[in-house]
């Protein structure tokens, strides 16, 4: 069965803000099943557009910064 984001509920959504981007915590349920923690980043691109890029590593200021949204999602789960 192929994906169908209609089908794809997102439950909680909270995004941490820096100088050179985002990163957002949310949670999803698809197709009413399990429901999971998505973590993505964007950055800020040289034409001052975010732009998605992926989420690798952390740095310490970026996981001080979203703990507290973890907490939150898991508080949804």
């Amino acid at each position: 069965m192929p994906y169908d984001s209609k089908l794809d509920e997102n439950l909680f959504s909270k995004t941490w803000k820096s100088e050179t981007g985002q990163v957002t915590v949310s949670v999803y349920s698809y197709n009413k099943g399990p429901k999971k923690v998505q973590i993505t980043r964007e950055n800020i691109g040289t034409d001052g557009q975010l732009m998605f890029v992926k989420l690798g590593r952390l740095s310490k200021e970026e996981l001080e910064g979203i703990l507290p949204l973890l907490q939150e999602a898991a508080t949804k789960i």
